[in-house]
């Protein structure tokens, strides 16, 4: 027999309260990623037909969140009357021969293996289940003698024996084919809270006379909620944590997994290091035999195989060929692009700049808005001076220029192949082909200089400085 086709609801119209933030609680992320865009990811590995989103009427940042691949139906529910009643605002959209599956939107961290023996099941309604040592504010699974689930009571309703139950509601369901609607239609609001619970569909399919089932999950942390700061810093730490184990096993290796965040999409070669404090942030590419060493931060760049990326650097929009080596401390902003064997040394800056094949800057540079051919060496203390206050100007280096040491090279300016430019120079011009370029003071040496004196008021007080006279 086939399946029925599979909708997904999610509900997702919370106010997230508990937060205290202002940012909804829906995008609040876990591993960079909002959670609202986790639980459709979940989702669409389900291969669902259609997911309907039920949310806010002030829900155009979470629009604006999720990629809408055309299998996304944005339901709103205009006032917060409970589960049941958002769920019931989804339910004309639904097919008549569908099963339906209820998810949560601040449950992030499911996954679709999680789900998989309750989408099997072939009872009328499955609901997925925990034991918790500590239950409270959860709804609580009601059974009868015989062991089977007659209805689920919410926490605020239960009385002192329903609180001693520790089987809780996930607040995940799946309903079969075509139920979904008539069962909505029978809820009441006759609760202390006044609200339309989506959980009373367990005992009116009971007095129905359909086939109830629960599906009992070991994975606790999977099935959290997140309705405050503590537990969504608990979930980012389960994800982070998930997520290293799975990318060890792939051969990814890290020092200290419990010392490591990646966010968002990130892929990674053969042999990849990984030390302690490191950060990548996807998009990113991180290719075979790269080596990341502590404190770095690598967020929306391409490293190529074999780089080494010494301690505390920080790379962001950044391209780098095979072999390079950057840092440490050093900084690669949006538009840098490093060839292959590039050395970016310590307190380095480098900004939408292309740097060639072998090229070097080794110390305390700032590269911006250039085009750096191959085998150039950029010596400490080099800046390019590339804004006027209005507009970004180019500073081109051709193949194999020699840059001195403290050069200023004020931009526009083309500096020939072969070039040295002499220490200390403040470049203006061009400088052609296999010159020197040399743009400094004269020295003058002053003999018999005078030097300032300290004059003491008291023993180890300064009283003035004396300064030699003018023409001396």
């Amino acid at each position: 027999m086939m399946n029925p086709p599979l909708e997904i609801c999610v509900l997702a119209a919370g106010k997230g309260t508990r937060m205290k933030t202002m940012i909804p609680k829906m995008l609040q992320p876990i591993a960079g990623t909002p959670m609202i865009a986790h639980v459709v990811s979940t989702a669409r590995a389900l291969k669902s037909v259609k997911t309907h989103l039920i949310v806010s009427e002030d829900h155009a940042a979470l629009k604006a969140a999720i990629e809408d691949q055309g299998d996304l139906n944005w339901v709103v529910q205009k006032e917060q009357l409970g589960t049941g009643h958002a769920v019931q605002q989804a339910a004309p959209f639904f097919m008549a021969d569908s099963a339906v599956l209820v998810l949560l939107g601040d449950v992030p961290l499911l996954q679709p293996e999680t789900l998989q023996a309750l989408l099997e099941d072939p009872a009328d309604v499955a609901v997925l289940t925990v034991h918790l040592p500590n239950p409270a504010g959860y709804g609580r699974i009601q059974r009868d003698a015989a062991g089977c689930v007659i209805g689920i009571v919410e926490d605020k309703d239960t009385s002192p024996a329903e609180r001693a139950i520790t089987e809780i509601n996930s607040g995940i369901f799946k309903i079969g084919q075509g139920l979904l609607p008539d069962l909505l239609a029978q809820l009441t609001n006759h609760n202390e809270q006044g609200e339309y619970y989506l959980t009373d569909i367990v005992s009116i399919a009971v007095a129905r006379g359909l086939n109830v089932a629960s599906i009992t999950t070991d994975q606790v942390e999977a099935v959290s909620g997140v309705n405050d700061l503590v537990q969504l810093a608990a979930a980012e730490r389960f994800f982070q944590r998930r997520q290293a184990q799975q990318l060890m096993r792939a051969g990814v290796r890290m020092l200290d997994p419990a010392r490591v965040d990646i966010r968002g999409a990130v892929t990674f070669g053969r042999d990849v290091v990984l030390d302690v404090n490191t950060v990548l942030e996807g998009p990113c590419h991180i290719g075979d035999g790269v080596v990341v060493e502590a404190g770095s931060v690598i967020k929306n760049s391409e490293v190529g195989d074999n780089c080494l990326i010494k301690s505390h650097s920080s790379l962001e929009g950044a391209s780098l060929a095979q072999d390079c080596q950057v840092g440490p401390y050093a900084r690669l902003r949006p538009g840098a692009v490093l060839g292959a064997g590039v050395a970016i040394g310590n307190f380095v800056e480098v900004k939408q700049t292309t740097m060639g094949p072998g090229s070097k800057a080794s110390h305390l540079s700032y590269l911006g808005d250039a085009t750096i051919g191959s085998r150039v060496n950029i010596g400490a203390g080099t800046i390019t001076c590339n804004y006027d206050g209005v507009n970004k100007w180019q500073t081109i280096l051709e193949d194999e220029v020699f840059v001195g040491s403290n050069t200023a090279l004020v931009a526009p300016i083309t500096v020939g192949r072969g070039a040295t430019i002499g220490a200390g120079s403040t470049i203006t011009g061009a400088i052609p082909d296999a010159a020197l370029g040399v743009a400094r003071g004269r020295q003058r040496n002053i003999e018999d200089w005078p030097r300032p004196e300290k004059v003491l008021d008291a023993p180890g007080l300064v009283k003035k400085v004396k300064q030699p006279k003018a023409g001396d």
